[in-house]
């Protein structure tokens, strides 16, 4: 059975960032993800979890300055000490929080380094990250995301985050795949995702265009998470969308896996 978690950056944004867990549980979301949870103490976020009855599900590692453009630092040769920093700073919350996700943002191209260079660095961060978490029940995760939203995003591709993944050559990295990026840039996510079962430990959605909730869109649902759980995958199914109105009344959709 699907099992979905409610994405607080995007859902629920109708109250603050606090208020969206009371929201998530009483919908019906035994999970919760978000980008970040680095401007609150992590034992408030534990308070709110625990309230509620929630498992933190994923969460991303820091990916530099966002409101500045950043998305990610991980293949930047230049700020690998950033990256490992921040490697320090995201275990610490996913202790604390019970998280088992981290998620890796590579970051996009850049001018004056190769591209081989950054894959280089990237591999490099995930086998940092992979002995970090050592001892631990975390997973480090590498997504790929879409040029369209983001350009030059540096790992944008399903091959890409795969070959990164088992050139880091460890049980506890794996691979996110967002259902959503990946239909625009390859599209057959069936196939996709059936050719590369073995190397993905989450999933994420939105429906397209619009990244809004499924049934908004091109992408038939109804027939896709029956058909992963029917491969055998048991973990978490993210709802990174942005609901096309309010987010309770657009979960009809959810009804039927909440």
């Amino acid at each position: 059975m699907t099992k979905l978690a409610a994405n607080l950056s995007m859902m629920f944004n109708e109250v603050d960032f606090l208020d969206r867990f009371e929201l998530a549980a009483k919908a019906g979301f035994k999970g919760v993800e978000y980008l970040f949870p680095y401007d609150y103490p992590a034992e408030q976020i534990k308070e709110k979890l625990d309230e509620h009855n929630l498992e933190q599900v994923l969460f991303d590692f820091p990916a530099g300055d966002w409101d500045a453009g950043d998305r990610g630092c991980a293949s930047f040769p230049d700020r690998v000490g950033e990256f490992q920093d921040g490697v320090g700073k995201a275990v610490e919350y996913a202790k604390v929080l019970g998280c088992e996700r981290l998620t890796v943002l590579a970051g996009k191209a850049t001018s004056g380094v190769s591209a081989m260079t950054m894959q280089e660095t990237l591999i490099d961060n995930l086998k940092f990250a992979s002995k970090a978490i050592e001892g631990t029940d975390i997973t480090v995760l590498l997504e790929a995301i879409n040029t369209i939203d983001i350009p030059g995003y540096s790992v944008f591709r399903t091959n890409q985050s795969r070959a990164a993944v088992e050139a880091a050559n460890a049980d506890n990295v794996k691979v996110q795949y967002d259902i959503y990026h990946m239909q625009i840039m390859e599209g057959d996510v069936t196939r996709a995702i059936e050719a590369n079962l073995d190397v993905i430990g989450h999933f994420q959605l939105a429906d397209n265009p619009g990244r809004h909730e499924p049934g908004t869109g091109e992408i038939n649902y109804d027939f896709l998470l029956p058909h992963i759980d029917s491969l055998g995958y048991e973990g978490w199914v993210g709802c990174e969308y942005v609901p096309a109105a309010d987010t309770v009344a657009g979960l009809l959709w959810a009804a039927k896996y909440l």
